[in-house]
C-alpha cells in the first residue's frame, strides 16, 4: 500500500518539519472514500483510522501520535473509528 507510518516521532522531528504550522483537518467517525491527488504527510493529534486500499480487504491502521505519509494517487477508504484531528501538508506539484 506504500503508506509510511512513523509511530510517535520526537518533538524535535515534528518541530523540524514544522508540523504545528500545517493546516488542520478533522472528521467524525464514518467511512470516507478518498483519492490522494498529491503525496500527503499528516500528523494525527487525535483519532484512529483503518485505511483500506480500493477494492481490497487489506488495511493499515494508525492513530494519535503517528506521522503518516500517503503516496500520490492512492485510492482508498478511510474507516474512522475515533474522531480525527490532524495537521497535514501536500507535496507541491512537480513541473513537467
Amino acid at each position: 500500500m506504500n503508506i509510511v507510518i512513523e509511530n510517535n516521532p520526537s518533538s524535535r522531528r515534528l518541530s523540524d518539519l514544522g508540523v504545528m504550522s500545517w493546516p488542520k483537518w478533522s472528521c467524525q467517525p464514518g467511512k470516507y472514500a478518498l483519492v490522494f491527488e498529491e503525496r500527503e504527510t499528516c500528523y494525527l493529534v487525535k483519532g484512529k483510522v483503518k485505511v483500506y486500499l480500493k477494492g481490497s480487504s487489506e488495511f493499515v491502521e494508525f492513530g494519535a501520535g503517528d506521522l503518516v505519509t500517503i503516496p500520490k494517487g492512492l485510492s482508498c477508504t478511510w474507516d474512522v473509528s475515533l474522531f480525527i484531528d490532524k495537521h497535514y501538508k501536500f507535496d507541491p506539484p512537480t513541473s513537467p
